[in-house]
């Protein structure tokens, strides 16, 4: 019999090598961990401490199996997380190693010494990898009987996070998540040997310090036996009396995907979904705790109508019709009549703006610009409830509008070279971001930030700052140092620009003009979710849906075809600030707002007033607020959880997301025993307009993004803005804008004090309207502090640690930072007992100048 000639092996591919586990012949990448080649292979190695996002540590021991090393075996069972593949290779895992398998039950049975087995009460229990592997890799029956060691239970490392000591297994994927992914190293292995537990990093004095991390809530997900728990979830429900429902994050603009667990008609807890191309496995605090906004107690369940100065809950017909009617008054000049100043009789009020928020769903924000222009019939609406200009404009459709997340991602941002940070903290303002580029920095690339001091984002992405004077950000730009030049010209450096860029003049079309001298890329980067996808959908004074411009006759022709309709309104509309000042002076008659917190906004007293001088406001909210108080018709709509939709993060990247809780269900609230039904707000401007006889066709989520779909996007070509505003002046060293008019000339008054320059941006948690139901998280927040450099604080007469008045308003605690001379930071939404007071509140904005004091005695404490 002849037979046929054994086929020679296939060579290993460059850069591979070539290993056999369990009998099968792998190819594995140089390098890579034996473990990921037997997940590759579909073999499954018990694990307590590896995580394929954290380095390698072998602390638990549980992944052990047979190595032979060139025909000879290891003396011992190697610890397959550490170990490197090799070529010639022979592995043995407990599929077929009896030895292999002896090992790892040995090291179950030492783990679970002193383990209490509490798991009826554990809030892992059901989920826990610990019980999971006692089962599969463990022995019925141990032989160890001593008292097992106790402590007492549980131990707060934050307000969030609850440590029960012995259940740890010391694992250290907290203590390395925390230094390494995070760069927030206060929780440690404290003591040694046998008495060995995690714990917060001790101070001189021997006491705990707190875990103070916007990201501690990852420590209780990657924690593989209950050690860590979370203060709002423990012993509230069970795993397996839980519905799991995919989502995304409603707090920012970075996208994270979610898991949310629900039961009884609201959300128990919040987990972090696994993208690797966006958040990875990652979420931060304020998208993992707050989740309890839905069911506030100024939840609005029912649309409501202004009756005798009173709001009274009416049924959504009567609702719709009286909203109609007024805006359809509103709109063709039947609004109150006007005298001017000198008796003359002036033509009536006329017209609505529309304010829709940055919080909204791409889909809501395409009802909202469809809304003004169709039923309105105005370019009058601007979504951006914050600091905004004509400048910022011009950026976003030039930068921003229709570009996809093809030109600048996460991924761009690890493989980057060189990253500069312009008007933006990645910690504060979208932390998923401040991950990937601690990563990134980690891995070599370099961090660039301009700012007015070494914030901790700056520190933990390599320390590097380019630093500026509060206002004179454009000139830093316009004069960057030559390395840093050069090495923004390199293939794939990135710009990122934060929102506030818009505060400073000419530094948006500073960042554009060092764009084109570079060709680094720019990307922009909002603090809210809706933000990236209103752009895109038209929400916008200037811009049409799908990046196209309102006064180009072409892209206004080719919308109107696709709305059925034979024009749209021509001239550009007015901004935020336009639009109330209008109302405020009388030229319009209307509001429509959409969820706006009047603290956001740059002048708050100004909304105060145009919402008093309207006569038509029209709200769309989900929780009573300022807004309520003014507005003749309520109308209640539905949260993210209530709700499909999608989000559009900072990238371009399209995060939709189904309804969690049907409202249906009474998940959204009940009233009088029954179910209380709030709608999306595409669904709920396209019935108000249909009573004002127009046809949105937006009535539901997927109707909406269909028709945006078919308007498709025009095409895009980033360009310099028009609109170019000078900078600031600076002095030739650029130390100071402090001019000789309005400086102290170093004479301080008495008790101490004087005018400095303001730096100023917001924090992640610090007292936003959906934080309001949230107890704990709170404890998270960053204390509010006035930053000053030591020379300039002896100047003011302030020490570390004491108090300064900060514009006569309310009092901080100072600490020293590297500011420049004559500077001062402080965030700009301060939380205060019974409140939130903002900087904006009181005329101050990044850049200006403002009085800072040592406070009289008997002023109130530092906050």
């Amino acid at each position: 019999m002849t037979q046929a000639p054994e086929q020679e092996a296939p060579p290993v591919p460059e850069g591979h090598v070539r290993l056999t586990i369990d009998g099968a012949t792998v190819d594995a990448p140089k390098g890579e961990i034996l473990i990921r080649t037997c997940e590759r292979l579909g073999i499954v190695v018990p694990r307590f401490c590896d995580h394929p996002l954290l380095e390698p540590a072998g602390a638990c021991r549980q992944c052990l199996v047979e190595v032979e090393m060139g025909g000879r075996p290891m003396p011992k069972p190697q610890a397959s997380c550490t170990m490197t593949v090799a070529d010639g290779m022979v592995v043995k895992t407990q599929v077929t190693s009896a030895v292999a398998d002896k090992a790892q039950q040995g090291v179950m049975e030492l783990l679970l010494i002193n383990h209490p087995l509490d798991c009826p009460i554990c809030d892992k229990g059901g989920e826990c990898p610990l019980q999971n592997q006692a089962m599969s890799s463990g022995r019925a029956e141990s032989r160890f009987h001593e008292h097992k060691r106790t402590f007492e239970k549980p131990l707060p490392i934050s307000d969030e996070v609850l440590l029960d000591r012995e259940r740890c297994v010391l694992c250290q994927r907290c203590t390395r998540f925390s230094d390494q992914i995070a760069g927030d190293p206060f929780i440690e292995l404290l003591e040694r040997g046998a008495h060995q537990q995690i714990g917060t990093e001790e101070t001189a004095w021997g006491e705990g310090e707190e875990f103070q991390s916007y990201f501690s809530g990852n420590t209780i997900q990657i924690c593989p036996v209950g050690a860590l728990t979370s203060a709002s979830y423990r012993f509230r429900s069970r795993p397996f009396d839980l519905v799991s429902t995919p989502g995304q994050c409603e707090h920012c603009a970075s996208g994270c995907s979610t898991r949310r667990d629900w039961r009884r008609g609201g959300v128990t807890r919040v987990l972090a979904g696994e993208e690797p191309t966006v958040n990875e496995e990652w979420l931060c605090d304020k998208g993992r705790f707050a989740f309890r906004y839905p069911t506030s107690p100024q939840r609005v369940l029912q649309p409501m109508v202004r009756e005798d100065g009173v709001l009274v809950p009416v049924s959504w017909v009567d609702a719709l019709e009286r909203a109609a009617a007024l805006l359809t008054a509103a709109r063709d000049g039947g609004g109150a009549a006007r005298t001017g100043e000198d008796g003359v009789d002036l033509s009536p009020k006329q017209g609505v703006g529309v304010l829709p928020g940055g919080r909204l769903t791409v889909e809501d924000a395409y009802a909202y610009a469809k809304f003004a222009r169709l039923a309105l019939r105005t370019n009058d609406v601007d979504q951006r409830a914050r600091a905004h200009s004509d400048e910022e404009l011009d950026f976003l459709a030039g930068h921003v509008a229709g570009v996809a997340p093809s030109h600048v991602s996460y991924a761009h941002l690890e493989a980057a070279r060189t990253v500069l940070c312009v008007a933006f903290d990645p910690e504060e303002e979208s932390p998923i971001v401040f991950l990937r580029l601690r990563k990134a920095s980690r891995h070599g690339t370099r961090v660039v930030h301009v700012g007015s001091w070494t914030t901790p984002a700056v520190a933990k992405t390599g320390g590097h700052l380019l630093g500026a004077v509060p206002g004179a950000e454009a000139a830093a730009l316009t004069d960057l140092p030559d390395d840093l030049a050069t090495a923004l010209a390199e293939p794939g450096a990135v710009v990122l620009v934060g929102e506030r860029a818009a505060e400073v003049p000419g530094l948006l079309t500073a960042v554009s003009e060092l764009g084109a001298r570079t060709g680094a890329r720019i990307a922009w980067v909002p603090r809210r979710a809706g933000e990236r996808g209103g752009v895109d959908a038209g929400a916008l004074p200037t811009l049409l849906p799908g990046a196209r411009r309102v006064d180009d006759a072409d892209a206004r022709e080719a919308v109107a075809e696709v709305w059925g309709v034979p024009t749209l309104p021509a001239e550009p509309g007015r901004d935020l600030t336009a639009i109330l000042s209008a109302a405020r002076d009388g030229a319009l008659a209307g509001l429509v707002v959409g969820g706006v917190e009047l603290a956001d906004l740059p002048d708050p007293e100004l909304a105060r007033a145009a919402l008093a001088e309207a006569d038509v406001v029209i709200s769309l909210e989900q929780v009573l607020s300022e807004v309520s108080e003014h507005a003749d018709v309520v109308l209640p709509v539905a949260p993210a959880v209530n709700r499909s939709g999608t989000y559009r993060n900072w990238e371009g990247r399209d995060r939709p997301f189904a309804t969690t809780i049907d409202p249906g269900q009474g998940g959204s609230g009940r009233v009088g025993g029954t179910a209380a039904v709030t709608l999306p707000d595409c669904r709920v401007l396209d019935s108000l307009a249909v009573e004002m006889d127009v046809d949105l066709f937006t009535q539901t989520p997927q109707a909406a993004a269909a028709e945006l779909a078919e308007l498709g996007t025009a095409a895009v070509t980033p360009s310099t803005p028009a609109t170019r505003p000078s900078a600031p002046p600076s002095d030739d060293s650029g130390a100071s804008l402090l001019s000789s008019d309005d400086s102290n000339d170093g004479v301080l008054p008495q008790g101490g004090g004087g005018r400095v320059r303001l730096a100023t941006w917001r924090q992640l948690i610090d007292g936003g309207a959906l934080l309001a139901e949230e107890n704990d998280l709170p404890g998270t927040a960053r204390p509010a502090r006035l930053r000053v450099a030591p020379e300039t604080a002896g100047r003011l007469g302030l020490v570390a640690g004491g108090s300064a008045r900060l514009a006569d308003a309310f009092d901080l605690v100072v600490e020293f930072a590297d500011l420049p001379a004559d500077t001062v930071w402080a965030p700009s939404h301060v939380p205060v007992a019974g409140g939130v007071v903002t900087l904006a509140g009181l005329g101050l904005r990044h850049g200006d100048l403002v009085e800072v004091a040592t406070p009289a005695v008997g002023n109130g404490d530092p906050q």
